[in-house]
């Protein structure tokens, strides 16, 4: 036996190279290989996070531009909010307005017009001045008779402060024919409302543009024909008041003759309205 032989580490050695290190050596490396799989998982969850996160910046950003653009909008409609409830609080006090001035209108002309001979009749926004038969014409006639032509330069004179109204007089008849110059009661409606409508444009100084004549004939009585007493009523002279919008509405359109009809037209329907005569 050599004398440089150690038994002790000899033996060590060899214990050392037996199965039992083996297998430790490969938990060992079994282990390290878990936690490198784990780490690259790892690094790949990681690595796709954060390449989700690179359209962030841009996305926050069309965010913050859609949010500066509604804002802009609100803005915008909060503007028209507030300008069309200033309008309808205008539009509010000029009805206001409208009201207080057809009031005044009325009551004044109640306080200078109105007697057993004139009546005043408010009827939807129409203020109508109904003249009693005595007052304006002789039977049959379309010539003014001083009293109505005092009356009617008293409306005249009223309407002056009243520039925005328009003026509607309107002839009416019973249903008794006609026997002299004109040729029916319409002619002769229409004629008395175009007298009334000269005595007020020429010699009271209405404006012509404000004023409109028409002439119903017999075709809107207000009372029965058959009485004394109705018949006088029916004729009448009827001077209607109103905005110049009501004005346009109350515009009858013109209608297209059928000349496959050999119908008649039809009267119309009877109106609201007052006394005057024939």
């Amino acid at each position: 036996m050599s004398e440089n032989r150690q038994p002790f580490t000899e033996y060590v050695t060899k214990a050392n190279r037996g199965p039992g290190n083996a297998r430790a050596a490969w938990i060992t490396a079994g282990i390290l290989g878990v936690l490198l799989i784990g780490a690259l998982l790892f690094w790949a969850t990681t690595e796709g996070q954060l390449r989700g996160l690179e359209p962030l910046p841009a996305k926050l950003q069309e965010a913050k531009g859609n949010l500066a653009k509604a804002l802009a909008e609100n803005q915008k409609n909060q503007e028209q909010i507030s300008e069309l409830q200033a309008q309808v609080a205008d539009l509010q006090k000029e009805k206001e307005k409208v009201g207080q001035t057809a009031k005044g209108l009325e009551d004044e002309m109640r306080s200078d017009l109105e007697s057993r001979d004139v009546t005043i009749s408010n009827l939807k926004g129409k203020l109508t001045v109904n003249i009693l038969d005595r007052v304006m014409f002789d039977s049959g006639e379309a010539a003014v008779k001083p009293d109505g032509e005092s009356v009617l330069r008293k409306i005249a004179t009223i309407l002056a402060g009243h520039p925005e109204l328009k003026i509607q007089v309107i002839g009416h008849t019973d249903n008794v024919p006609i026997r002299n110059r004109f040729a029916s009661n319409w002619e002769l409606s229409a004629a008395r409302a175009i007298a009334a409508v000269h005595f007020i444009t020429e010699k009271a100084g209405v404006d012509p543009r404000r004023v409109g004549a028409a002439g119903y004939g017999e075709y809107r009585p207000i009372a029965d024909n058959s009485t004394a007493e109705g018949r006088a009523r029916n004729r009448r002279i009827a001077i209607t008041i109103l905005p110049d919008e009501l004005a346009v509405a109350d515009a009858v359109p013109a209608v297209k003759p059928d000349v496959a009809s050999d119908s008649k037209p039809k009267p119309a329907a009877p109106e609201a309205s007052g006394s005057s005569v024939k």
